[in-house]
């Protein structure tokens, strides 16, 4: 029978309390977010710190989905998403699995590989090999210099190689070859890893909002958190979200409660994938960084 000392369940409920003290923090931000933006505009000016409102309106709620600038830069941030989490996954689980087998310049390629983990180009530099190859003002400038995370590559490659030997050279016996070994027996087997690196591409191109910036002159093309950035830095919410309703521009709420609501319809997509991801999470990750 295992009987816990007084110094270990001392132990848990100092664990407990500070995990609880930890969640607090967290939800918190997100707690007050979701109370302002719903507040009227009269319980806002009255309220220093408002944590539940009393009258609830959806007021800000109205202004943001009568934008057409903010519908059109969620539809291309989701695009975006998706289609740079295909990108990102396609190229890393192809080269991590090259490197993973027995090539020529192997150890080189390693060693180029780290070097950008520890020595990046720069902005300018970056900015100029964009502008060169006539990406800017595309939103493939959003995609294709993020291609492939190095660290990411290597986490990836390291669970290839952790992958039974004799598998493949099981096929190869049977006549298969590398493309259909990598197709239909790697990648199966590579399902919670490769949930885990999706949920981490997908996080970073969801949030990245300077390339936005950097590279697209276009407002038709700017990315969710480009306008956020906008309603957030500019007094003028409505001027930033580009509503055009006479009604809306009569009756206009506080710019916070319409910044508030903006930040959680931006947040929103992203907490709602996670719990889906979540089961495969910590096992992609841990499996992927096990065998250095």
């Amino acid at each position: 029978m295992n009987i816990r000392s007084f110094q270990d369940r001392v132990f848990d409920w100092v664990n407990y309390a500070f995990m609880l003290l930890l969640a607090i923090v967290m939800i918190f931000p997100f707690f007050y977010l979701f109370s302002v933006s719903f507040t009227t505009y009269e319980e806002f000016l009255r309220s220093q710190l408002l944590l539940w409102p009393r009258k609830w309106s959806i007021v800000a709620y109205e202004y943001i989905f009568s934008s057409h600038s903010f519908i059109r830069s969620l539809r291309v941030t989701v695009y975006i998403t998706i289609l740079g989490t295909l990108v990102n996954l396609f190229f890393t689980t192809t080269m991590a699995y090259g490197l993973s087998r027995k090539i020529y310049g192997q150890r080189f390629i390693m060693l180029a590989i780290l070097f950008t983990m520890l020595f990046s180009a720069g902005m300018i530099p970056t900015y100029l090999v964009v502008k060169e190859t006539g990406l800017l003002d595309s939103i493939w400038s959003l995609i294709l210099p993020a291609a492939i995370a190095p660290f990411n590559l290597i986490i990836v490659r390291q669970f290839f190689m952790s992958l039974p030997q004799e598998l493949s050279e099981s096929a190869l016996i049977d006549g298969a070859s590398d493309l259909v070994i990598f197709r239909k027996i790697v990648l199966p087997l590579s399902k919670p890893i490769l949930a885990a690196f999706g949920l981490f591409y997908a996080v970073g191109h969801w949030n990245n909002y300077f390339a936005g910036i950097l590279y697209l002159n276009d407002q038709t093309k700017w990315p969710i958190q480009v306008i956020l950035r906008q309603i957030v830095v500019q007094s003028d919410a409505m001027n930033a979200l580009g509503v055009i309703n006479p009604e809306m521009l009569a009756n206009q709420p506080p710019p916070e409660t319409v910044q508030m609501a903006a930040i959680l319809i931006s947040t929103l997509p992203i907490l709602i994938v996670y719990p889906f991801l979540q089961k495969h999470f910590a096992k992609g990750v841990m499996i992927g960084s096990i065998k250095g």
